[in-house]
C-alpha cells in the first residue's frame, strides 16, 4: 500500500507538470517502482480523469504544431508515446488545409522570400520540410506555387 501511494504521488507530480500519455508515464515510473502496482494506479488516474491519452494527443498536437512540425512528425511522435491510430487519426488530419499554411510559415521563416526558382534550392528546402514531417503533396504544392 505505501508502493502505491508512493507511485500515485510520483505520476500526480509528472501529471502537474504537464500532460503524459498512459505509455509515458508507464515508463517514467518502471525506473523507480514495481510494475504490477504501476498498472492499477494508472488505471485508477486514468478513471478520474487525471490522466488521459486523448487529452495528451490534443495538447502535444497543439503544441508540435505551434514548434513548426508537420503532420507526420507529430503523427511518429504520438505513435511512440502509445496514443491510439483513432486519436492520433482525430487530432492530426494531414489533408487539413492548416498544414499547408504552416508549410508556408516555416518555410519563410528559416528561408525568407521568395520561394526558390532553381531547383538545387527547391530541393534543399524540401528537404527541411520534410525533415519537420510535411507530406511530399504538401511540399510539391507549395513550391510549386511560384
Amino acid at each position: 500500500m505505501n508502493e502505491e501511494r508512493d507511485i500515485r504521488q510520483a505520476a500526480l507530480k509528472y501529471l502537474a507538470m504537464r500532460e503524459h500519455s498512459m505509455l509515458e508515464l508507464k515508463r517514467k515510473l518502471f525506473d523507480k517502482f514495481d510494475d504490477l502496482v504501476i498498472h492499477d494506479v494508472l488505471t485508477e488516474l486514468e478513471s478520474q480523469g487525471l490522466l488521459s491519452d486523448e487529452r495528451f494527443a490534443e495538447n502535444y498536437t497543439r503544441f508540435r504544431k505551434g514548434k513548426g512540425f508537420g503532420s507526420l512528425h507529430i503523427q511518429s511522435e504520438l505513435r511512440e508515446r502509445g496514443v491510439s491510430e483513432t486519436l492520433i487519426n482525430k487530432y492530426v488530419d494531414a489533408n487539413d488545409e492548416s498544414w499547408m499554411k504552416l508549410a508556408k510559415e516555416v518555410q519563410k521563416q528559416r528561408f525568407g522570400d521568395p520561394l526558390p526558382e532553381d531547383f538545387k534550392e527547391k530541393a534543399k528546402q524540401s528537404r527541411f520540410l520534410q525533415s519537420r514531417g510535411f507530406t511530399s503533396d504538401q511540399i510539391w504544392h507549395l513550391m510549386g506555387e511560384n
